[in-house]
């Protein structure tokens, strides 16, 4: 080998050190022991372990949190198979728990991390090291998890009343379409109580409408706190509010509407300096068999309701043939 082709090798092997060194992505060098023999300048930065305190050691003493199992597996992959192997931070967020260093643009403590782990190959072509690639993906990340999370925020709304935050009428009548399929299929034991605010045009036009939503948010808020997880409680329209109890025979949801009816009664409304009280009337559906569509039994509900208004208000009725 002559002088100058001497010269250029020493110089391809210094550009290879300084791009090693100063890519924007960690390099770190394993053997099968785990022993690192390459330490590159981002995980230096990231990690605050200097190169010529990392080299030699095992992964295992710097970072004896790290989740050994998993990243031994892929390793033992590699090592046998010679095929690189891949982790995005979909499946696993991030190796190494490095801080993001994103002070004005970032929403997340940690960075983000892809991870690629190539067979390095010795003289007798099998593979003798792995090197790991750790990518800093944090701003595609965060991007990707906003646009979900924005995703479902405007899914909510979609099928949430603004003023109660209940289901909103559009979203809770495909709940009801589905219990009552549901239901056809397995002739089980579900209800519906469908009730309204008595004389609510009277509390508008005697106190104004915001009074009137607050009287409509208080009884609302009561109507959370009385369904399950598994019901559907929803805002009809106006002062009409809907309860759907899945696996709730019509006894079950006649006693929940009595509950409603006294809690609602008993409660004092406050508007600045109003203190109100208002009762409701209820009516309650239970489903049978001789249902032939899900607004047949709104509808008896709502027949139900009417049976309360025309007995004298404040009470509650269950739909009966008569």
């Amino acid at each position: 080998m002559t002088q100058l082709e001497k010269h250029t090798e020493l110089t391809d092997i210094h550009w290879m050190v300084q791009m090693l060194q100063t890519v924007d992505v960690g390099l770190v060098v394993l053997d099968r022991n785990n022993q690192i023999l390459l330490w590159n300048s981002f995980m230096e930065n990231h990690s605050g372990i200097r190169s010529n305190k990392a080299l030699g050691r095992q992964l295992a003493e710097l970072f004896p949190k790290l989740s050994f199992t998993w990243l031994n597996r892929k390793l033992d992959a590699v090592f046998k198979l010679g095929s690189p192997a891949y982790s995005t931070w979909e499946q696993r967020p991030r190796l190494f728990d490095f801080k993001s260093y994103r002070p004005l643009t970032g929403s997340s403590e940690l960075m983000y991390q892809n991870l690629t782990l190539m067979p390095l190959q010795g003289p007798d072509n099998t593979t003798a090291q792995v090197c790991l690639l750790i990518y800093d993906v944090t701003d595609s990340a965060t991007n990707r998890l906003q646009l979900e999370e924005a995703n479902q925020e405007l899914a909510r709304l979609s099928r949430t009343d603004r003023l109660t935050g209940l289901l909103n009428r559009g979203y809770w009548e495909e709940c009801l379409q589905q219990e009552f399929l549901r239901e056809q299929r397995s002739q089980g034991q579900s209800s519906l109580i469908i009730f309204d605010i008595d004389h609510f045009k009277k509390v508008n036009d005697t106190y104004g409408h915001q009074a009137g939503d607050e009287v409509i948010r208080q009884a609302a808020q009561l109507l959370k706190q009385e369904a399950r997880a598994t019901d559907f409680p929803g805002r009809y329209g106006g002062e009409e509010f809907v309860l759907l109890l899945p696996d709730t025979p019509e006894a079950g949801a006649q006693e929940v509407a009595e509950r409603l009816r006294q809690a609602l009664e008993s409660k004092v409304i406050e508007y600045g300096e109003l203190s109100l009280k208002v009762t409701i009337s209820l009516g309650v559906s239970g489903f049978t068999k001789q249902l032939d569509t899900a607004q047949t039994w709104l509808e008896r509900a709502d027949q139900a309701l009417y049976q309360a208004k025309e007995a004298g208000r404040n009470q509650v009725k269950c739909w009966s043939p008569a």
